[in-house]
């Protein structure tokens, strides 16, 4: 499954509003939990689990992008959202450069190799330059859709 079929057009946000990476994170649950992909009584639970990664170690993994991610036993499939910063957000990547692009997933707690595989094929393609370029010159949802259908190789979750 590529990243692209994890997404719709409602579970991506071109023009996050927020400047800080902990109200980023929010601002996408709550894009989940509007476009009705996760369950609203499910919203404070993910953002628990979100929180508790994110204070591990930061999910800035470099090159402008960051993954947050998370566990739940109450979910039986992956559900992922895309924001784009135009701006940048701090997220003290390990590169210490700000955040343009933030894929934040939750995978069922059952499929820990499906969280590696979606976790490593996204940051793959993420460190192709062309693909950030790409995004960060998308106008429409469908147009990131298209250029992530495109970019990523196969087995990201399945």
């Amino acid at each position: 499954m590529k990243l692209a079929e994890l997404l719709s057009p409602s579970q991506i946000l071109l023009d996050l509003k927020a400047g800080e990476s902990w109200t980023s994170i929010v601002e996408l649950v709550d894009c989940l939990v509007s476009s009705g992909k996760l369950s609203a009584a499910l919203r404070d639970e993910v953002l628990e689990m979100l929180k508790t990664r994110e204070d591990l170690v930061s999910t800035g993994i470099g090159l402008g992008v960051a993954i947050p991610h998370a566990f739940s036993d109450r979910l039986d499939h992956v559900v992922a959202v895309f924001g784009r910063s135009k701006a940048g957000i701090d997220f003290d990547a390990l590169d210490h450069i700000p955040v343009n692009f933030i894929i934040l997933f939750i995978v069922p707690q059952t499929n820990y190799p499906l969280h590696l595989r979606t976790l490593s094929a996204i940051a793959k393609m993420f460190t192709h330059s062309e693909v950030r370029r790409q995004l960060a010159a998308a106008e429409t949802c469908t147009e990131v859709l298209t250029i992530l259908q495109a970019k990523q190789p196969r087995s990201a979750a399945s």
